[in-house]
């Protein structure tokens, strides 16, 4: 399975406005000249403990929310101490200030941030509902991220990667399990992004988005050929379905205990390990029924049920039996 190289996210200021301008309620007050100043996710330090925040000059945030008790303290500084705080907020050249609940902004805090191409942008949202929503959005923009190559569906309700080689019959694969009533993410590319330690949220590249291509039929339109609940955005994965190649598969028959247990493995990606099942590719084989039954057994094997530990117990009870016979 081809694996592209993590990328290393970045995302400038007028990237994040943009993206969430309508959703928070955003105006772009001053320092429009930054709009390229860059976030990504190696800016943490002691010196930036976080992405986003409420204004604090000592452990700044690389977006600083200013608030009505921030305004209050600027409002309570001495002039001479005013003005070095404000120059002390701007010197450490943050992404973007941001007010809350349209609050009127001082204008020497407009003055140093437009001198300095420090973005002033001001929401009618309050303070906790832009932390929350800014830490949810930059988390995700700023993740590790990897592009594999495969297909990605959504099989009772379990996100699963098809992988093979070239001409394996995945994308034949997908078309069969859409016609089953399963859902096509992405096809040839889906996009892993690393939301959590242990959470790989895949979904597809908006150049791709709802079609697959099957050879000898060309590119397909999922979602106009099989309608909206043939396709689904994102989902997470959880499970890799490797579709084996069949002279490899005759050549190198499992052993005895790997055909009670099947051919499983755990693949590594990006830093999370995936369950992996290699499923040789052979004629007669109906490999939609097949990809069901690896689901399903994934789900069993999830809540603690295990067919083939079953199985060998079952075995080794026979045998101690018979041996004190």
């Amino acid at each position: 399975m081809s694996e592209t190289a993590p990328e290393v996210a970045r995302v400038s200021a007028a990237e994040v406005f943009e993206s969430l301008e309508r959703r928070l309620a955003l105006r772009w007050l001053a320092g429009r000249a930054g709009a390229s100043r860059i976030m990504d996710a190696g800016d943490h330090s002691q010196r930036r403990p976080s992405l986003v925040g409420y204004l604090n000059i000592i452990h700044p945030n690389r977006i600083q929310i200013v608030g009505v008790e921030e305004l209050r303290y600027l409002e309570a500084l001495a002039p001479v101490q005013r003005k070095a705080t404000i120059a002390k907020i701007i010197e450490y050249a943050p992404i973007a200030l941001l007010v809350t609940r349209n609050l009127e902004v001082p204008d020497d805090l407009v003055a140093a941030a437009e001198a300095a191409d420090t973005p002033v942008w001001v929401s009618s949202l309050r303070g906790h509902e832009l932390l929350t929503y800014l830490q949810y959005h930059l988390a995700r923009a700023l993740a590790t991220r990897t592009t594999l190559h495969g297909t990605f569906l959504e099989v009772y309700s379990i996100g699963v990667l098809i992988t093979g080689e070239a001409g394996a019959g995945k994308s034949e694969l997908a078309l069969e399990l859409v016609t089953r009533g399963h859902r096509l993410i992405a096809d040839d590319a889906p996009e892993f992004t690393q939301i959590a330690p242990d959470v790989l949220d895949g979904t597809c590249p908006e150049m791709l988005r709802d079609l697959l291509e099957v050879r000898g039929l060309g590119i397909l339109n999922v979602r106009e050929m099989f309608g909206h609940t043939a396709v689904k955005r994102n989902k997470y994965l959880r499970l890799i379905v490797h579709l084996a190649d069949a002279r490899t598969a005759v050549d190198t028959p499992p052993d005895a205990m790997q055909r009670l247990t099947g051919s499983r493995g755990v693949r590594r990606v990006l830093d999370v390990d995936i369950p992996e099942i290699r499923v040789p590719v052979l004629p007669g084989r109906n490999l939609a029924v097949l990809v069901e039954a690896a689901v399903r057994q994934f789900l069993l094997r999830s809540q603690g049920i295990d067919p083939s530990q079953t199985f060998i117990d079952r075995q080794a009870h026979q045998m101690r039996r018979d041996q004190t016979r």
